[in-house]
């Protein structure tokens, strides 16, 4: 598995621990009362429009990027980003969301300067930043120093909230990576010491919406300043794209792990077991994996 796989696991609103954000001015929606949007190509217009009225507002190209990097327009999702990190330089959010969508859009080049420097910026900003640690750590895997990456994501981990769902994730890359270079890690993640469990839901911050990487739900709600039934729209169009794209491709198991993760968000249970049942039917060989993913989701049923 290449390190950079990771990246896939995530869907758009995914939280990476929800860093506090530079401080930019609240702007009204652009939508107007009744305008809710239905589909993905619905919020990314409506975010384009309100880019169009106030190319300054620096959350609103965030939200773009967003909105373009879920929908799979990584170089659109790349131009975006460029925009909230001219407007807001020292929020390390934007810069690492920007790392993110350049190392996504590059056909060829697994870590592109662009993303590496940005993940440098991030860094700088915000040495907490999960995402940015995680990719930093994937360039020293890139350039061969596959124990200093190692080292740098069991330092990751350690700092991970127990039971938070990128915890799994980060676990069998290390496993992988160490696997693949005869590093012998076993000893050394029996012995990271997990931090307080992490939140369930309706405890102030959604399991699911905790993953490496994207910007969260909260971010998301904060930054766009929309009323609740249309950041609910929003996010709804996100979710049943991708549940079409699984319809069409039924064996990619990161997307299932998506959509569970996405229907916990939205409190929606009966849908994630649902997901989760659907999954396991399509994908037999991987049962087992997708059993444990659901579990620490806390999916009914896993």
């Amino acid at each position: 598995m290449g390190a950079v796989g990771i990246a896939a696991l995530s869907i758009g609103y995914n939280l990476t621990h929800a860093p506090e954000e530079t401080k930019v001015p609240a702007l009204s929606s652009p939508l107007a009362a009744g305008q809710e949007p239905a589909d993905p190509e619905a919020a990314i217009r409506a975010l384009q429009d309100r880019v169009g009225a106030n190319p300054n507002d620096a959350e609103g190209w965030q939200r773009l990027g967003w909105a373009y990097f879920e929908s799979g327009r990584h170089a659109d999702a790349v131009r975006a980003y460029r925009h909230a990190t001219k407007l807001a330089p020292g929020n390390a959010t934007f810069w690492s969301s920007l790392g993110e969508a350049a190392v996504m859009e590059s056909e060829r080049d697994p870590m592109p300067k662009e993303a590496a420097d940005a993940f440098d910026r991030a860094i700088a900003l915000d040495p907490k930043d999960p995402r940015a640690r995680y990719f930093l750590a994937v360039r020293k895997d890139l350039a061969k120093d596959h124990e200093g990456a190692i080292r740098d994501w069991l330092a990751l981990l350690g700092d991970t909230p127990s039971g938070a769902p990128w915890e799994a994730d980060l676990r069998r890359t290390i496993e992988q990576v160490g696997k693949i270079n005869g590093i012998d890690v076993a000893e050394r993640l029996a012995a990271v010491t997990p931090t307080a469990p992490h939140p369930p839901l309706g405890a102030g911050m959604s399991v699911a919406t905790a993953a490496i990487p994207g910007p969260s739900r909260e971010q998301m709600q904060a930054a766009a300043q929309l009323p609740q039934g249309q950041q609910d729209a929003m996010v709804g169009g996100m979710v049943a794209s991708l549940e079409s794209r699984l319809k069409a491709n039924p064996g990619n198991v990161d997307g299932w792990i998506m959509l569970m993760r996405s229907r916990m968000t939205l409190g929606e249970t009966g849908k994630a077991a649902a997901a989760y049942a659907q999954a396991r039917s399509a994908n037999p060989a991987q049962a087992g994996r997708i059993r444990d993913e659901a579990r620490i989701l806390g999916v009914p049923g896993a």
